[in-house]
Protein backbone atom coordinates (compact mmCIF):
# COMPACT_ATOMS: atom_id res chain seq x y z
CA UNK A 1 0.00 0.00 0.00
CA UNK A 2 1.09 3.55 -0.69
CA UNK A 3 1.37 5.72 2.40
CA UNK A 4 -1.80 7.54 3.37
CA UNK A 5 -0.09 10.84 2.58
CA UNK A 6 0.69 9.58 -0.93
CA UNK A 7 -2.94 8.57 -1.44
CA UNK A 8 -4.45 11.78 -0.06
CA UNK A 9 -4.79 14.88 -2.23
CA UNK A 10 -2.09 17.36 -1.08
CA UNK A 11 -4.59 20.17 -0.45
CA UNK A 12 -6.64 17.82 1.74
CA UNK A 13 -3.60 16.54 3.64
CA UNK A 14 -2.61 20.15 4.40
CA UNK A 15 -6.16 21.35 5.05
CA UNK A 16 -6.85 23.27 8.23
CA UNK A 17 -10.42 22.16 8.98
CA UNK A 18 -13.19 24.44 10.15
CA UNK A 19 -13.43 24.24 13.94
CA UNK A 20 -16.50 25.31 15.85
CA UNK A 21 -16.64 26.12 19.54
CA UNK A 22 -18.43 22.81 20.13
CA UNK A 23 -15.14 21.10 19.26
CA UNK A 24 -13.14 23.34 21.59
CA UNK A 25 -15.11 22.75 24.78
CA UNK A 26 -15.64 19.06 24.07
CA UNK A 27 -15.25 17.04 27.25
CA UNK A 28 -15.92 20.02 29.52
CA UNK A 29 -19.11 21.06 31.26
CA UNK A 30 -20.94 24.05 29.79
CA UNK A 31 -24.41 25.49 30.33
CA UNK A 32 -24.29 28.98 28.79
CA UNK A 33 -23.86 28.92 25.00
CA UNK A 34 -23.01 32.29 23.49
CA UNK A 35 -20.58 31.12 20.84
CA UNK A 36 -22.48 30.10 17.68
CA UNK A 37 -24.98 32.93 17.13
CA UNK A 38 -27.89 30.59 17.91
CA UNK A 39 -31.33 31.73 18.98
CA UNK A 40 -31.69 31.01 22.74
CA UNK A 41 -35.36 30.01 22.32
CA UNK A 42 -37.02 26.77 21.13
CA UNK A 43 -34.75 24.16 22.74
CA UNK A 44 -33.42 21.65 21.84
CA UNK A 45 -33.75 22.48 18.14
CA UNK A 46 -32.17 25.91 18.49
CA UNK A 47 -28.75 24.35 19.13
CA UNK A 48 -26.38 22.93 16.55
CA UNK A 49 -25.94 19.16 16.85
CA UNK A 50 -22.79 17.42 18.04
CA UNK A 51 -20.48 17.76 15.00
CA UNK A 52 -18.76 14.43 15.71
CA UNK A 53 -21.90 12.53 16.80
CA UNK A 54 -20.14 11.15 19.90
CA UNK A 55 -23.18 9.54 21.53
CA UNK A 56 -24.31 8.01 18.24
CA UNK A 57 -20.83 6.69 17.52
CA UNK A 58 -20.62 5.16 21.00
CA UNK A 59 -23.89 3.34 20.30
CA UNK A 60 -22.67 2.18 16.87
CA UNK A 61 -19.45 0.99 18.48
CA UNK A 62 -21.35 -1.22 20.93
CA UNK A 63 -23.59 -2.68 18.22
CA UNK A 64 -20.98 -3.13 15.50
CA UNK A 65 -17.98 -4.01 17.65
CA UNK A 66 -15.79 -1.29 16.13
CA UNK A 67 -13.88 1.32 18.20
CA UNK A 68 -15.30 4.84 18.07
CA UNK A 69 -12.12 6.21 16.50
CA UNK A 70 -12.67 3.90 13.51
CA UNK A 71 -16.20 5.17 12.77
CA UNK A 72 -17.38 7.95 10.45
CA UNK A 73 -21.07 8.85 10.25
CA UNK A 74 -22.35 10.44 7.07
CA UNK A 75 -25.57 11.78 5.60
CA UNK A 76 -26.29 8.40 4.03
CA UNK A 77 -23.57 6.24 2.50
CA UNK A 78 -23.68 8.60 -0.47
CA UNK A 79 -21.93 11.30 1.58
CA UNK A 80 -19.14 8.88 2.45
CA UNK A 81 -18.83 7.81 -1.20
CA UNK A 82 -18.49 11.42 -2.36
CA UNK A 83 -16.13 12.24 0.50
CA UNK A 84 -13.76 9.42 -0.47
CA UNK A 85 -13.43 10.91 -3.96
CA UNK A 86 -12.86 14.40 -2.61
CA UNK A 87 -10.24 13.28 -0.13
CA UNK A 88 -8.19 10.94 -2.29
CA UNK A 89 -8.76 11.55 -6.01
CA UNK A 90 -7.21 14.48 -7.88
CA UNK A 91 -9.81 15.66 -10.43
CA UNK A 92 -8.74 15.19 -14.03
CA UNK A 93 -5.75 13.09 -12.99
CA UNK A 94 -6.62 10.04 -10.87
CA UNK A 95 -8.89 7.12 -11.66
CA UNK A 96 -10.83 4.39 -9.86
CA UNK A 97 -11.67 0.78 -10.71
CA UNK A 98 -15.06 -0.77 -9.98
CA UNK A 99 -17.00 -3.93 -10.70
CA UNK A 100 -19.87 -3.92 -13.18
CA UNK A 101 -22.75 -4.10 -12.73
CA UNK A 102 -22.92 -2.41 -9.34
CA UNK A 103 -24.42 0.51 -7.41
CA UNK A 104 -24.71 3.52 -9.72
CA UNK A 105 -23.61 6.23 -7.28
CA UNK A 106 -19.95 5.17 -7.48
CA UNK A 107 -19.87 6.33 -11.11
CA UNK A 108 -22.11 9.36 -10.55
CA UNK A 109 -19.78 10.59 -7.80
CA UNK A 110 -16.77 9.93 -10.03
CA UNK A 111 -18.34 12.01 -12.80
CA UNK A 112 -19.22 14.83 -10.38
CA UNK A 113 -15.64 14.90 -9.12
CA UNK A 114 -14.11 14.61 -12.63
CA UNK A 115 -12.43 11.28 -11.85
CA UNK A 116 -12.02 8.57 -14.50
CA UNK A 117 -14.17 5.52 -13.70
CA UNK A 118 -12.98 2.15 -15.01
CA UNK A 119 -15.49 -0.73 -15.02
CA UNK A 120 -14.50 -4.40 -14.92
CA UNK A 121 -17.27 -6.84 -15.78
CA UNK A 122 -18.22 -9.57 -13.36
CA UNK A 123 -18.50 -13.07 -14.83
CA UNK A 124 -21.74 -14.82 -15.76
CA UNK A 125 -22.23 -15.77 -12.10
CA UNK A 126 -21.74 -12.14 -11.02
CA UNK A 127 -18.34 -12.93 -9.45
CA UNK A 128 -15.27 -10.73 -9.61
CA UNK A 129 -11.75 -11.54 -10.75
CA UNK A 130 -9.08 -9.84 -8.64
CA UNK A 131 -6.57 -10.29 -11.47
CA UNK A 132 -8.81 -8.45 -13.95
CA UNK A 133 -9.39 -5.66 -11.43
CA UNK A 134 -5.65 -5.28 -10.89
CA UNK A 135 -4.98 -5.33 -14.65
CA UNK A 136 -7.26 -2.31 -15.02
CA UNK A 137 -5.09 -0.24 -12.66
CA UNK A 138 -2.25 2.11 -13.37
CA UNK A 139 -0.10 4.46 -11.27
CA UNK A 140 -3.03 6.91 -10.96
CA UNK A 141 -5.58 4.38 -9.66
CA UNK A 142 -6.50 5.47 -6.13
CA UNK A 143 -9.63 3.46 -5.29
CA UNK A 144 -11.39 0.18 -5.90
CA UNK A 145 -15.15 -0.10 -5.38
CA UNK A 146 -16.61 -3.44 -4.26
CA UNK A 147 -20.26 -3.94 -3.28
CA UNK A 148 -20.98 -7.19 -1.43
CA UNK A 149 -23.73 -8.33 -1.39
CA UNK A 150 -23.73 -6.62 -4.74
CA UNK A 151 -26.43 -4.37 -6.11
CA UNK A 152 -28.19 -5.22 -8.45
CA UNK A 153 -27.11 -8.89 -8.56
CA UNK A 154 -27.72 -9.53 -4.83
CA UNK A 155 -24.91 -12.05 -4.33
CA UNK A 156 -21.90 -12.03 -2.03
CA UNK A 157 -18.59 -11.63 -3.83
CA UNK A 158 -15.71 -14.02 -3.18
CA UNK A 159 -13.92 -13.21 0.09
CA UNK A 160 -10.73 -14.73 -1.30
CA UNK A 161 -10.77 -12.47 -4.36
CA UNK A 162 -11.47 -9.41 -2.20
CA UNK A 163 -8.63 -10.38 0.15
CA UNK A 164 -6.32 -10.62 -2.88
CA UNK A 165 -7.23 -7.05 -3.81
CA UNK A 166 -6.58 -5.87 -0.26
CA UNK A 167 -3.17 -7.53 -0.28
CA UNK A 168 -2.09 -6.53 -3.80
CA UNK A 169 -3.64 -3.12 -4.54
CA UNK A 170 -1.64 -0.06 -3.49
CA UNK A 171 -4.67 2.19 -3.01
CA UNK A 172 -7.87 2.05 -0.96
CA UNK A 173 -10.38 -0.79 -1.31
CA UNK A 174 -13.91 0.27 -0.41
CA UNK A 175 -16.35 -2.55 0.39
CA UNK A 176 -19.96 -1.41 0.47
CA UNK A 177 -21.87 -3.74 2.79
CA UNK A 178 -25.26 -2.03 2.69
CA UNK A 179 -27.01 -5.44 2.54
CA UNK A 180 -24.65 -7.43 4.77
CA UNK A 181 -27.27 -7.89 7.51
CA UNK A 182 -29.22 -10.19 5.19
CA UNK A 183 -26.18 -12.38 4.54
CA UNK A 184 -24.41 -15.03 6.62
CA UNK A 185 -21.00 -13.95 5.32
CA UNK A 186 -18.87 -12.18 7.99
CA UNK A 187 -18.40 -8.45 7.63
CA UNK A 188 -15.03 -7.11 6.55
CA UNK A 189 -15.27 -4.54 9.34
CA UNK A 190 -13.95 -7.35 11.59
CA UNK A 191 -10.54 -7.24 9.85
CA UNK A 192 -9.91 -3.49 9.78
CA UNK A 193 -6.77 -3.98 11.87
CA UNK A 194 -5.28 -6.30 9.22
CA UNK A 195 -5.79 -4.01 6.22
CA UNK A 196 -4.88 -0.31 6.56
CA UNK A 197 -6.21 0.30 3.03
CA UNK A 198 -9.72 -1.01 3.82
CA UNK A 199 -12.86 1.13 4.08
CA UNK A 200 -16.16 -0.63 4.88
CA UNK A 201 -19.48 1.13 4.27
CA UNK A 202 -22.71 0.18 6.03
CA UNK A 203 -26.07 1.88 6.52
CA UNK A 204 -29.20 2.07 8.66
CA UNK A 205 -31.34 2.27 5.51
CA UNK A 206 -31.81 -1.44 4.84
CA UNK A 207 -32.03 -4.02 7.66
CA UNK A 208 -32.42 -1.24 10.26
CA UNK A 209 -35.47 0.12 8.39
CA UNK A 210 -34.38 3.75 8.73
CA UNK A 211 -33.83 5.00 5.19
CA UNK A 212 -35.51 8.33 6.03
CA UNK A 213 -32.81 9.12 8.61
CA UNK A 214 -29.99 9.07 6.00
CA UNK A 215 -27.41 7.51 8.32
CA UNK A 216 -24.42 5.94 6.59
CA UNK A 217 -21.35 4.57 8.33
CA UNK A 218 -17.75 4.19 7.20
CA UNK A 219 -15.37 1.98 9.16
CA UNK A 220 -11.66 2.47 8.53
CA UNK A 221 -8.33 3.17 10.18
CA UNK A 222 -8.21 6.03 12.65
CA UNK A 223 -6.03 8.02 10.22
CA UNK A 224 -8.55 7.69 7.37
CA UNK A 225 -11.42 8.66 9.67
CA UNK A 226 -9.49 11.76 10.73
CA UNK A 227 -9.19 12.81 7.08
CA UNK A 228 -12.94 12.32 6.56
CA UNK A 229 -13.67 14.47 9.62
CA UNK A 230 -11.42 17.25 8.30
CA UNK A 231 -13.41 17.52 5.08
CA UNK A 232 -17.02 16.84 6.06
CA UNK A 233 -19.41 19.74 6.82
CA UNK A 234 -19.33 20.60 10.55
CA UNK A 235 -22.94 19.56 11.26
CA UNK A 236 -23.69 16.89 8.66
CA UNK A 237 -26.13 14.86 10.83
CA UNK A 238 -29.10 16.67 12.39
CA UNK A 239 -30.00 16.29 16.06
CA UNK A 240 -33.35 14.52 15.39
CA UNK A 241 -31.64 12.05 13.07
CA UNK A 242 -28.89 11.34 15.60
CA UNK A 243 -31.53 10.75 18.29
CA UNK A 244 -33.63 8.47 16.10
CA UNK A 245 -30.57 6.53 15.00
CA UNK A 246 -29.62 5.89 18.63
CA UNK A 247 -33.18 4.76 19.29
CA UNK A 248 -33.28 2.20 16.46
CA UNK A 249 -29.79 0.93 17.35
CA UNK A 250 -31.11 0.17 20.83
CA UNK A 251 -33.50 -2.40 19.31
CA UNK A 252 -31.14 -4.95 17.68
CA UNK A 253 -33.26 -7.97 18.62
CA UNK A 254 -36.32 -6.47 16.94
CA UNK A 255 -34.22 -5.75 13.86
CA UNK A 256 -32.94 -9.33 13.89
CA UNK A 257 -36.55 -10.52 13.82
CA UNK A 258 -37.33 -8.25 10.85
CA UNK A 259 -34.33 -9.71 9.01
CA UNK A 260 -35.43 -13.26 9.84
CA UNK A 261 -38.93 -12.62 8.51
CA UNK A 262 -37.63 -10.96 5.35
CA UNK A 263 -35.26 -13.85 4.64
CA UNK A 264 -38.13 -16.33 5.03
CA UNK A 265 -40.32 -14.25 2.76
CA UNK A 266 -37.43 -13.93 0.29
CA UNK A 267 -37.26 -17.72 -0.02
CA UNK A 268 -41.04 -18.00 -0.51
CA UNK A 269 -41.17 -15.19 -3.06
CA UNK A 270 -38.26 -16.53 -5.11
CA UNK A 271 -39.82 -20.00 -5.18
CA UNK A 272 -43.08 -18.53 -6.41
CA UNK A 273 -41.28 -16.56 -9.14
CA UNK A 274 -39.74 -19.77 -10.47
CA UNK A 275 -43.26 -21.05 -11.25
CA UNK A 276 -44.38 -17.94 -13.13
CA UNK A 277 -44.70 -18.35 -16.93
CA UNK A 278 -43.36 -14.78 -17.37
CA UNK A 279 -40.16 -15.53 -15.39
CA UNK A 280 -37.35 -17.50 -17.05
CA UNK A 281 -34.69 -17.40 -14.34
CA UNK A 282 -34.27 -16.33 -10.69
CA UNK A 283 -30.72 -15.52 -9.56
CA UNK A 284 -29.44 -16.50 -6.10
CA UNK A 285 -29.17 -13.67 -3.60
CA UNK A 286 -27.76 -12.75 -0.20
CA UNK A 287 -29.65 -9.46 0.06
CA UNK A 288 -33.25 -8.33 0.62
CA UNK A 289 -33.87 -8.33 -3.12
CA UNK A 290 -33.29 -10.60 -6.09
CA UNK A 291 -32.90 -10.43 -9.86
CA UNK A 292 -35.45 -12.19 -12.03
CA UNK A 293 -35.07 -12.61 -15.79
CA UNK A 294 -38.45 -12.03 -17.43
CA UNK A 295 -39.93 -12.80 -20.84
CA UNK A 296 -40.35 -9.06 -21.55
CA UNK A 297 -38.97 -7.02 -18.67
CA UNK A 298 -39.84 -3.50 -19.95
CA UNK A 299 -43.45 -4.46 -20.74
CA UNK A 300 -43.92 -6.31 -17.45
CA UNK A 301 -42.37 -3.39 -15.57
CA UNK A 302 -44.85 -0.97 -17.17
CA UNK A 303 -47.73 -3.36 -16.48
CA UNK A 304 -46.81 -3.45 -12.79
CA UNK A 305 -46.56 0.36 -12.71
CA UNK A 306 -50.07 0.53 -14.12
CA UNK A 307 -51.13 -1.86 -11.32
CA UNK A 308 -49.60 0.49 -8.72
CA UNK A 309 -46.65 -1.83 -8.01
CA UNK A 310 -43.14 -0.43 -8.33
CA UNK A 311 -40.15 -2.72 -8.94
CA UNK A 312 -36.82 -1.83 -10.60
CA UNK A 313 -36.23 -2.38 -14.31
CA UNK A 314 -32.58 -3.38 -14.71
CA UNK A 315 -32.89 -4.65 -18.30
CA UNK A 316 -30.54 -1.96 -19.68
CA UNK A 317 -27.73 -2.76 -17.22
CA UNK A 318 -24.86 -4.93 -18.47
CA UNK A 319 -25.25 -8.62 -17.53
CA UNK A 320 -28.79 -7.87 -16.30
CA UNK A 321 -30.48 -7.74 -19.70
CA UNK A 322 -34.12 -8.70 -19.45
CA UNK A 323 -34.14 -8.53 -15.63
CA UNK A 324 -36.31 -6.92 -13.00
CA UNK A 325 -34.96 -6.34 -9.49
CA UNK A 326 -37.52 -7.27 -6.86
CA UNK A 327 -37.30 -5.97 -3.29
CA UNK A 328 -38.79 -8.32 -0.70
CA UNK A 329 -41.76 -6.66 0.97
CA UNK A 330 -44.32 -7.74 3.51
CA UNK A 331 -46.27 -10.94 2.93
CA UNK A 332 -49.29 -8.94 1.70
CA UNK A 333 -47.18 -6.78 -0.63
CA UNK A 334 -45.49 -9.84 -2.09
CA UNK A 335 -48.86 -11.56 -2.54
CA UNK A 336 -50.16 -8.53 -4.45
CA UNK A 337 -47.10 -8.62 -6.73
CA UNK A 338 -47.50 -12.35 -7.40
CA UNK A 339 -51.22 -11.96 -8.02
CA UNK A 340 -50.59 -9.27 -10.62
CA UNK A 341 -47.93 -11.35 -12.39
CA UNK A 342 -50.15 -14.45 -12.40
CA UNK A 343 -52.84 -12.47 -14.24
CA UNK A 344 -50.45 -11.90 -17.12
CA UNK A 345 -50.96 -14.07 -20.19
Amino acid sequence: MKTLQELTRPNIWNLAPYRCARNEYSGKSAHVFLDANENPYNPPYNRYPDPLQNELKATISRVKGVPVENIFVGNGSDEAIDLIYRCFCEPGCDNVVAIAPTYGMYKVSADINNVEYRSVNLDENFQLSADKMLEACDSHTKLMWICSPNNPSGNNLSCDEIAKLLNCFSGLVIIDEAYADFSSQPSFRRVLDKFPNLVVLQTLSKAWASAALRIGMAFASEQIIEIFNKVKPPYNISLPNQQQAIQILSRPFEVDEWVRLLCLERTRLMSAFRTLPVCTHVYPTDANFFLARMTDAPAIYQYLIDEGIVVRNRSTVRLCEGCLRITVGTKSENAELLGALRRLK
